[in-house]
């Protein structure tokens, strides 16, 4: 793809946003922040991911490459990673099977608190970080941190930067082409 055909996919994505995350205010911020279009759709693996059209008319589905899961706090990460972690443990196997990359935003979070224990939950700090570290050396977990009014734009840039990347790279080769 030229440069002007990776420019009027890129012009053209939609968020995609999981059936499973909540219709609340706080999700309809999160789209209205992001800039972008959105589309509910169940995703294999994640929360976001997005879609595209490319230059011969054909939509590029980008959820079976990259996705996003998001959680709106340290609290409900130690959930995920306490007693929900057979659950969201298969998600990220899943992604992994599928290879598709999987980014972790947690709002709020940051190391700082990991390590000084400041959330609520009885899950350790040490158990806490050994569990993010074998999902981020088993899965490849890119994990970020947040605050609740950024992750619309975080979700946005993470998404529209894996997009772009795989549009110009060899990744995009045969699938791509006009």
């Amino acid at each position: 793809m030229n440069h002007f055909d990776v420019m009027s996919s890129l012009e053209s994505m939609t968020l995609l946003v999981d059936t499973r995350e909540q219709p609340t205010q706080n999700l309809q911020r999160r789209i209205s922040i992001s800039g972008l279009p959105a589309e509910r759709k169940k995703l294999e693996a994640g929360d976001y991911s997005c879609k595209c059209k490319l230059p011969d008319g054909t939509e590029l589905d980008f959820s079976n490459v990259v996705s996003i899961e998001r959680k709106m706090s340290i609290d409900e990460l130690c959930m995920c990673f306490g007693s929900q972690r057979k659950r969201f443990e298969r998600e990220f196997q899943r992604a992994a099977a599928a290879g598709i990359k999987i980014y972790l935003i947690v709002e709020g979070g940051s190391w700082e608190k990991l390590y000084t224990g400041k959330y609520k939950s009885k899950m350790t700090p040490q158990a806490l970080i050994a569990s993010i570290n074998a999902f981020r050396s088993r899965y490849g977990m890119q994990l970020d941190f947040c605050k609740a009014e950024t992750t619309g734009r975080l979700i946005r840039d993470i998404l529209y930067r894996e997009l772009k990347e795989y549009l110009e790279g060899s990744e995009c080769d045969g699938i791509c082409q006009n």
